[in-house]
């Protein structure tokens, strides 16, 4: 029952919406079955499948707000969380920043389902984990190593005639592999609609180059360096960056895009002229929901939020914009970075002296006004020089920016799919590395 069709899920919406009595009532159902598969030392230590199914009510009276849950659906007990939402909101305070609900929306069709991952089954993920684990015992390396694939939907409903329904599927992998002495440590990582598009057998013969080419590290002293990030270390930084474009937040003065004396820098460029970012969730590599989720409905459409290095858009809550007079534009669920036509190998070869830094890891936010942030390279970090992989090096810490990073581009490669995002590979000028790591 976990995955309802667009029939079933709009049947309960309605018998909800028909019990309500609230001026505005709003209901999203959501359901999925998740599967996983986890190993270390060469053994999996677990697997397991889930299915849940739950269902929000929002009742509003005037702009007195009430919400309850439930997982159960007999008439009953739909009823009883419809009254008792509305039992909440008459007892709760009127909120000054409630919106009235939408009325219905016309929402673009994606193509975030793949029936080839809604039919993974635990034969399947146990011949995932075994062509991961098989070639790393064969080269005396050990794994560790988790997959896990979901196949769900979500709807979302109102008594004022809107209604979405978007079923989806994921499948992400992520697996380390170290050597005996555990001196050399590589990482791969890959995430798919589409399960057909992985291979964990290829994603963890990278991780078992980058072990192999990462022991004897020698040290570098820290300091400003050239750097070749691949995407997952790129999105790493970048990411942070797509999620501090809210408006007030900005406007507020708590943001990078704020401005002194007050303001947004919203049409100011602020990186290098290569610089492009759009979301679009009607890409066929990263599709996303045709909705946002909840109360909120509002439909996703493909937006511009950096051009040629200008910062073209802020996402706003329907509240912001109303305030401010302009579009409601919901923040990005997934990215798209433009990029070039190179190769993360022609990025290396074009490079006199570099790092080739393969993660981050332990990112903590250092100032949220200037996006500083610090935090270590891992698993497999590399010293380029004339074209070519020199030797591993031990790690470092970084303290860098997003913002700066993209002022110092010298070369982006061909973008490809990393955590939910299409990111190049990027060679990165005068990237701060401020200490080092023992960390392996």
């Amino acid at each position: 029952m976990a995955i309802l069709t667009k029939e079933e899920a709009k049947k309960i919406l309605d018998k909800v919406l028909g019990y309500a009595k609230a001026d505005e009532t709003s209901v999203s159902l959501s359901g999925n079955r998740t599967g996983n598969i986890r190993y270390a030392r060469n053994t999996v230590s677990t697997s397991g499948e889930t299915e849940n199914l739950a269902l929000a009510v929002t009742a509003v009276f005037g702009k007195k707000v009430g919400s309850a849950t439930i997982n159960e659906f007999d008439d009953d007990s739909l009823e009883k969380t419809v009254r008792r939402a509305e039992e909440i909101a008459r007892l709760a305070p009127e909120n000054p920043e409630y919106v009235p609900m939408l009325g219905p929306q016309k929402y673009i069709e994606t193509t975030a389902y793949a029936e080839s991952t809604a039919k993974i089954d635990p034969a399947f993920r146990a011949q995932a984990a075994f062509d991961s684990i098989d070639p790393c015992s064969k080269r005396n390396l050990t794994a560790a190593g988790y997959m896990e694939d979901t196949t769900g939907f979500s709807a979302i409903a109102n008594n004022k005639g809107l209604f979405g329904y978007n079923p989806y599927t994921s499948v992400d992998f992520s697996v380390t592999t170290r050597t005996v002495d555990g001196t050399g440590s590589g990482y791969a990582t890959r995430d798919y609609n589409d399960v057909s598009k992985l291979s964990t057998k290829e994603t963890t013969q990278i991780a078992m180059q980058k072990a192999l080419a990462s022991t004897k590290a020698r040290a570098l002293e820290p300091g400003k360096y050239t750097v070749i990030l691949e995407p997952t270390a790129a999105g790493d930084l970048i990411g942070l960056m797509m999620n501090n474009l809210d408006a007030r937040n900005a406007e507020e003065g708590r943001s990078f895009l704020s401005r002194k004396g007050g303001g947004t820098r919203l049409g100011e460029k602020f990186f290098d002229e290569r610089i492009t970012i759009y979301s679009d969730p009607a890409n066929v590599e990263i599709p996303g929901s045709p909705f946002v989720g909840g109360v909120d409905g509002r439909p996703q459409e493909k937006t511009l939020w950096v051009e040629n290095g200008i910062v073209k858009n802020m996402s706003y809550s329907r509240y912001w914009a109303q305030k401010a007079g302009v579009k409601a534009t919901p923040p990005p669920s997934g990215f798209i970075m433009q990029g070039g036509s190179q190769s993360l190998a022609e990025l290396i070869k074009s490079t006199r002296k570099g790092i080739l830094v393969t993660r981050f890891w332990y990112i903590r936010a250092v100032d949220p006004q200037t996006l500083l942030y610090t935090g270590l390279t891992r698993d497999g970090t590399f010293y380029v020089e004339n074209g070519q992989i020199k030797y591993p090096v031990k790690n470092f810490r970084f303290n860098e920016s997003p913002v700066i990073m993209l002022n110092n581009v010298e070369a982006l490669g061909k973008p490809v799919r990393a955590g939910g995002a299409l990111i190049p590979p990027m060679k990165i000028r005068d990237f701060t590395f401020s200490s080092l790591s023992d960390a392996v």
